[in-house]
């Protein structure tokens, strides 16, 4: 296993965790995992967790100001919007609606 795919898994392992409802962000997976100010490499590791074996709720992660940015990597542009949709999130121009209220920090509650 190469040392990327180490701590993807590791990326993956918190996302799984995300509850369903709810959303977290690329920075707060990385604090999570000590490597703060490293919200790009999570985002590398969430594109490329698009695949079954996988099993990552990756709609789940956005980035800190709750932002569809890593859409493009669903297959569809609309794709990531509807997942969230699905679980009840609202979303408005690429945007989650009360991030505040449904983002869930692993430093918090994983503590």
């Amino acid at each position: 296993m190469k040392a990327d795919e180490s701590f993807f898994e590791r990326v993956y392992e918190v996302a799984r965790l995300v509850p369903y409802g709810r959303v977290t962000s690329y920075g707060a997976i990385a604090n999570y995992l000590g490597i703060g100010g490293s919200a790009r490499m999570v985002g590398w590791a969430m594109n490329k967790a698009h695949t079954p074996l996988q099993n990552v709720p990756a709609h789940r992660v956005v980035n800190r100001n709750g932002q569809l940015t890593g859409k493009h990597h669903f297959g569809g542009e609309e794709v990531m919007q509807q997942l969230l949709e699905s679980e009840g999130i609202e979303v408005a121009n690429d945007c989650i609606v009360n991030f505040k209220k449904l983002f869930w920090d692993p430093a918090k509650e994983l503590e």
